[in-house]
């Protein structure tokens, strides 16, 4: 048993504390214990964090006996096992196994559509199947009662995970105002965006000329001070009419991240493979911005004609024009 403490004011203090507090030396036990694992590459920052609200928060277990629940478990374990698998054939044969715990396993059934579909549309099916899934495992009244939440809720991830695959898809088919609708709805259920898909929701609005759209969730996200934001703020105001307030979207963007418009105008070659770290400001953040707003720009040739005659009044784009004063040598990658 612990000291009782001697003095009376520090009886005082803790007699205010919550029940539910956990104890300081637990608590920097915690953190230290989430700081190895992070340093180990074993979780992300905040996983710690998450685990504890799921343990302490509301569960979609609730209903469920203890076999149904256990199953439950067992079919996630084994389908965390069946990710980090080496061979398609281990993985296809423990995901299987996954879902003869419980068939509606979402990350097996993620995983198996990676694994057996033949067509980008058996792939969009099989994303689509795993998203019900998870929609029938979380409940109507959980996923309800929790909107805002997920994503600190472990038991959310792999239905948050395979809506992401599955507008990631969408949106690589073209199949834009699909991928709309499952990014938004990811924000609905995660507005603190850990996933971060604003990013490329915000690209898809200024392709489709949703503007209004696009302008919400600029503000909304106001405080991101990523190139992509920036560089989105400008098409966005430009579209808008708003000539001015482009010419000052575009000294911001620049002074966030003067690489994007190089690559826009062709005047930087793109990196081969999409880089899997960046800085704010760099190469990197830029070629990763072009994967989000390229598609963009390219639907409004007006727009990028505009940008490369700000680039050559700077003089960093010397090189002919046609006879309507437009850059005949560069497009959009």
């Amino acid at each position: 048993m612990p000291k009782k403490p001697s003095k009376k004011s520090t009886v005082k203090k803790a007699a205010k504390k919550k029940a539910s507090d956990p104890p300081a030396g637990m608590e920097a036990a915690m953190r230290q214990f989430e700081e190895m694992l992070v340093s180990s590459g074993m979780a992300a920052p905040g996983d710690l964090n998450a685990l504890m609200a799921s343990l302490a928060g509301p569960s979609a277990r609730e209903g469920l006996n203890a076999a149904e629940a256990n199953a439950r478990d067992e079919a996630q374990q084994v389908a965390f096992e069946a990710m980090e698998a080496t061979s398609a054939a281990q993985a296809r044969k423990l995901a299987k196994r996954a879902l003869r715990l419980d068939p509606d396993c979402v990350d097996a059934l993620a995983l198996l559509a990676d694994l057996d579909a033949e067509t980008q549309q058996e792939m969009i099916e099989g994303l689509q199947k795993a998203v019900a899934a998870g929609e029938r495992s979380l409940g109507e009244k959980f996923i309800r009662e929790n909107k805002g939440d997920f994503w600190l809720l472990l038991e959310t991830r792999p239905y948050m995970r395979a809506m992401e695959q599955l507008a990631g898809l969408l949106r690589g088919e073209g199949i834009r105002l699909d991928a709309i609708a499952v990014y938004n709805r990811m924000l609905e259920l995660n507005p603190n965006d850990n996933q971060g898909v604003r990013d490329p929701l915000l690209g898809l609005y200024l392709e489709t000329g949703d503007l209004k759209g696009a302008c919400e969730l600029l503000d909304k996200y106001k405080e991101d001070a990523s190139a992509n934001f920036a560089w989105a703020r400008v098409l966005e105001r430009f579209l808008a009419g708003k000539r001015d307030e482009a010419s000052a979207a575009l000294k911001q963007a620049r002074r966030a991240n003067r690489h994007v418009e190089l690559y826009l105008a062709a005047r930087k070659p793109l990196p081969k493979h999409t880089p899997e770290m960046y800085s704010l400001g760099s190469e990197e953040e830029a070629a990763l911005c072009l994967g989000y707003l390229s598609g963009a720009w390219a639907a409004h040739q007006e727009a990028l004609f505009w940008l490369l005659d700000q680039l050559a009044m700077d003089g960093l784009l010397p090189v002919p024009t046609n006879a309507g004063g437009r850059s005949a040598s560069h497009r959009v990658h």
